[in-house]
């Protein structure tokens, strides 16, 4: 049916259409209101009447408190808790422990962005996401570190009690361990910080006795010499 012609043809021939297939000649129209959308307009003006994201100029350069301060924002809503009354299926992912060796480096930026994503998605799409951060005692790593630190004070392994050096090493990680969740927190990692959780926490040290009990009681805890990554460890019954 071509549309050219008189004005009188091409309005009869449009209203034919449009009785035919009005979706092909009627823009879409969003609805004016969904629990989403007022959600993140009451979410907005909150956050416009409290200045968390409102500047009264443009800095020549990027200011970085402004981040701290959106994020203490966050955490004072209680964005980062999952509530799991509400149903569905929840998305959980334990934080792979940072060592409390020293401070992070690219790779744990890496994963905790990555991880951030795939929990922010999912929190996004209203399952109940949540996230545990941690930190991890590492053994004989943060012992060599610590041995180290006391080296360069001039101070002896030898000359120290095992309660000297183990209090020597818990300083260790009080100093690294909170700059470790202070450099999580801004990378922005949307973590439940009432869960954090260390791997000496009584908790999971009672779990892990439990695992290699249980293990043990099977069978599969056995004595013999492996490679496992290059490293050789003796298994012993």
């Amino acid at each position: 049916m071509a549309l050219a012609g008189p004005s009188h043809l091409l309005s009869s021939s449009s209203a034919c259409l449009r009785r035919l297939n009005p979706l092909l000649f009627f823009a879409h129209r969003r609805p004016a209101w969904t629990p989403r959308r007022a959600a993140h307009r009451f979410c907005a003006a909150v956050a416009s009447e409290r200045d968390v994201f409102t500047s009264p100029e443009v800095a020549k350069s990027f200011d970085f408190t402004s981040e701290e301060r959106i994020y203490k924002w966050w955490e004072s809503q209680g964005f980062f808790k999952p509530n799991f009354d509400r149903g569905g299926d929840p998305f959980v992912i334990p934080m792979p422990p940072a060592n409390v060796t020293g401070s992070l480096h690219m790779g744990h930026a890496m994963f905790v962005t990555l991880e951030d994503i795939m929990i922010r998605y999912f929190r996004m799409n209203g399952r109940p996401a949540l996230w545990i951060p941690g930190t991890d005692h590492a053994g004989i790593a943060t012992q060599l570190v610590v041995e180290k630190m006391l080296a360069a004070e001039g101070v002896k392994i030898a000359d120290l009690t095992r309660e000297e050096f183990t209090k020597r090493v818990w300083e260790w990680k009080e100093k690294y361990g909170s700059t470790i969740t202070n450099q999580i927190k801004r990378l922005g990692a949307s973590c439940d910080w009432t869960r954090e959780c260390f791997t000496l926490d009584d908790q999971l040290s009672h779990a892990v006795v439990e695992a290699f009990i249980r293990l043990h009681e099977k069978g599969l805890i056995y004595q013999g010499i492996i490679i496992r990554h290059g490293y050789m460890f003796y298994y012993k019954k």
